[in-house]
């Protein structure tokens, strides 16, 4: 957990840095489904807001700093408070609100090995207080009047705690961070995650959609599943490239040198380079 207290850290510094600066828009992407982006700098992973006939409930809540701004935002575009809120996962940039949005009378719902790990560290919830009340193993539906939202865990992918939301009705798929659409993917190894879970449940989530899917990833802008199959062969590919340097024995160093992610350096980002992605795909081949 020591690492991702110190990305949490890293990602509050740049809330904070830029706290005036960063606003909140919701677009309704379907009847009721508002896809929640924060606009003017770093706020956290997108999230989403189901406003149902009398109950309504958020899938991710972003950085501490931005919780109190965040909530003004989705109650009035829910146009009532939040009863309930899904965390796809432990990271501070999407469960970091719990707390400010608990005790404003939301009930937090998360995988069980989210509350397993948030009760080592609440870092990532806020504190103590954002601990989720209600946990899943395989998964949960709800059922919000016409809104019916399924949430299904999908093992040892990002981390070893993920969920995706499908709402069947609306044709919607929320992935949490099993897409970073257009840039690379931040696999936590060291909190569960592995590249054959995370390939395995993107395969899974396109397995689920069809053409006309709108698809929220946990970073990127909105897509579908055509858009969708581009990040998921960008990471098979990769780690095949990967994979066969590491057959031929070289060491970490030598295929950093190699550089056999050149083709795809237009995913590269601020935090998931193209060296840490070859770092990662070797040390989840390797081990080391």
């Amino acid at each position: 957990m020591k690492r991702l207290f110190v990305l949490l850290c890293f990602l509050a510094s740049l809330a904070q840095a830029q706290d005036s600066e960063i606003t909140f828009k919701s677009t309704e992407i379907e009847a009721g489904i508002f896809m929640v982006e924060a606009v003017g700098g770093f706020g956290g992973g997108n999230m989403a807001v189901l406003a149902g006939e009398g109950h309504v409930a958020m899938i991710d809540d972003g950085l501490p700093p931005l919780a109190e701004s965040l909530l003004t935002h989705v109650t009035e575009t829910a146009g009532g408070p939040i009863d309930f809120m899904v965390n796809t996962h432990v990271h501070g940039d999407h469960a970091g609100g719990n707390a400010h949005f608990a005790g404003k009378g939301t009930v937090v719902f998360a995988h069980d090995n989210i509350r397993k790990r948030l009760v080592a560290d609440p870092t990532g919830a806020g504190g103590p207080a954002g601990l989720p009340v209600v946990t899943f193993g395989d998964g949960v539906t709800f059922h919000l009047g016409g809104i019916e939202a399924r949430v299904k865990h999908m093992p040892k992918a990002h981390t070893d705690g993920d969920a995706i939301i499908y709402f069947p009705g609306a044709n919607v798929i929320h992935t949490g961070d099993i897409l970073f659409h257009g840039i690379f993917p931040f696999i936590d190894l060291n909190n569960g995650g592995t590249v054959d879970g995370y390939v395995a449940a993107q395969k899974k989530i396109l397995s689920i959609a069809d053409d006309d899917t709108k698809i929220i990833p946990g970073h990127g802008p909105l897509t579908d599943k055509a858009g969708m199959k581009v990040d998921v062969e960008m990471l098979i590919d990769g780690r095949a490239l990967v994979t066969a340097l590491v057959n031929q024995g070289m060491s970490v160093e030598e295929v950093l040198e190699a550089n056999p992610l050149a083709k795809y350096e237009s995913f590269d980002w601020q935090f998931i380079t193209t060296e840490r992605m070859t770092r990662t795909l070797y040390k989840d081949l390797t081990g080391n």
